[in-house]
């Protein structure tokens, strides 16, 4: 099985494919292996932004005019044809408010997937399959594998330390069958990426790696969202209520955060205090130990399955961030919820995150979550 489909007896043609091409490197080998591999490659650059200029600084952000003309370059060394479409309004809606939406409403959203469910295998793929295209590319490090009845299974990519299916749980049957991720097989460090690119001419090879939100340039998540929902005074309480600080918005905090917190009254253990919550509502957060921050279930809503969904409880292991560690949990689903239960208790759990359900390396499907349910603590004695 390859990450690459090739053309079978039935399909004697070389795939169409449409390659993203973000004016990074990754993309850029993406879009060189598929066209080496024999298929019909076309490049192209989404602008996102409204005001390209402001989308990138130093090595943050992407989707500026200098990205597009890095994606350009690539392309004519590759020597496939290159477009630029205009997708800023429906990136506008559909992650950018949805991103400022979410933090209002005091949940924590992750952009990249849902960029991926709405912009790079919606909006992009729905164009490309009308415009005659078989297979939308990117420079995602995963894995397509297609079963001997030809069903596709997304996998982890070959390289766990490069592994970017968490944020591709959210592609469902239909996206999955049209998704080709040529570096899912590459077991090398992103210095060999870089010296493949180098070997193939691309000047993108020394490019620094975009990071954080990419339309967040100067990665001021709290100053970007002030400037969009404004400052709003509220109280820092404690477990039991008693104020022990303020804040200028409690869209500003995530669940777990401790830096920046900005307590004048120090815990009476002498502990760092984390947020534990926060509500919209009362414009109130609150801030407790560690220990407080301890989940042993949750429920998820909106599952999307890559594959069948899955009836009865079930074993797998969860991922609850791009960059978070595996965990053993049971889950089920029941009237539309995923029901999750964590063998031992994880830490750091906010609403709005996603969970992303595997088996071995297997994407099961992903969901949004809803609620957190803390497990019971010994008081601790002071």
């Amino acid at each position: 099985m390859t990450e690459i489909p090739q053309p079978s007896r039935s399909r004697p043609r070389p795939l169409r494919v449409l390659a993203a091409m973000s004016g990074g490197v990754d993309s850029a080998v993406a879009a060189a292996r598929a066209a080496e591999a024999g298929h019909d490659v076309t490049g192209v650059h989404l602008a996102l932004s409204a005001n390209p200029q402001s989308f990138r600084t130093g090595a943050r952000g992407c989707c500026t005019i200098e990205d597009s003309r890095d994606a350009r370059r690539a392309a004519d060394v590759i020597g496939i044809p290159f477009y630029v479409w205009d997708l800023a309004d429906r990136f506008r809606e559909d992650v950018v408010e949805d991103f400022v939406a979410e933090y209002e409403a005091g949940r924590t959203p992750n952009p990249c997937l849902r960029c991926n469910e709405k912009i790079k295998f919606a909006a992009l793929l729905d164009k490309a399959l009308a415009l005659g295209f078989d297979a939308v590319a990117t420079g995602h490090y995963a894995r397509v594998v297609t079963l001997s009845d030809g069903t596709r299974e997304l996998h982890r990519a070959s390289d766990m330390a490069k592994d970017q299916s968490y944020v591709l749980g959210v592609l469902d049957d239909r996206q999955l069958a049209h998704a080709m991720f040529p570096l899912g097989d590459t077991v090398t460090t992103k210095e060999e990426i870089r010296a493949e690119a180098e070997r193939r001419g691309l000047a993108v090879a020394k490019k620094p790696d975009s990071h954080d939100i990419c339309f967040i340039a100067d990665g001021d998540t709290r100053g970007f969202l002030a400037n969009r929902l404004g400052r709003a005074e509220g109280d820092i309480v404690d477990e039991s209520g008693s104020k022990v600080g303020t804040h200028e918005g409690a869209y500003g905090f995530t669940i777990g955060q401790r830096k920046g917190l900005r307590i004048g009254t120090p815990a009476p253990d002498g502990k760092p205090r984390y947020v534990l919550d926060i509500s919209p509502v009362t414009n109130t957060v609150t801030v407790g130990p560690a220990d407080a921050l301890d989940v042993g279930a949750l429920t998820a809503i909106n599952p999307r399955w890559c594959g069948t969904a899955p009836t009865g409880p079930g074993t797998y292991t969860a991922q609850l961030r791009a960059h978070g560690d595996e965990t053993e949990v049971t889950a089920e689903l029941v009237d539309g919820t995923l029901e999750v239960s964590f063998t031992d208790p994880v830490r750091g759990v906010a609403p709005g995150q996603a969970i992303v359900l595997y088996a071995g390396t297997r994407v099961v499907g992903s969901a949004t979550i809803a609620t957190t349910s803390r497990t019971t603590r010994t008081p601790t004695a002071v």
